[in-house]
């Protein structure tokens, strides 16, 4: 059995990826460093942000945070302002 997740793109990821939305499927032990290592290596360029958070159903979260089914992901990319 596995995971359907959903992950939202903003900024510099969705151009990258070429959508605003992915919609995943994991393992079911997946956690959000999987979800990250899956992403960066279908898409190489992910790799090239200097800084990429991550957030689970509206709140930031680390790594090792397990991942369950319908969860929403958002991938925030570095913001630059002036």
């Amino acid at each position: 059995m596995s995971n359907r997740v959903s992950v939202q793109l903003f900024g510099i990821t969705r151009e990258i990826v070429g959508s605003s939305v992915l919609t995943l499927d994991l393992p079911q032990t997946g956690q959000v460093g999987d979800l990250l290592t899956n992403l960066k290596t279908q898409y190489p360029a992910l790799n090239g942000l200097r800084s990429l958070l991550i957030a689970v159903n509206g709140e930031y979260a680390e790594a090792d945070q397990s991942l369950h089914p319908n969860d929403e992901i958002a991938l925030i990319p570095p913001v630059s302002g002036g």
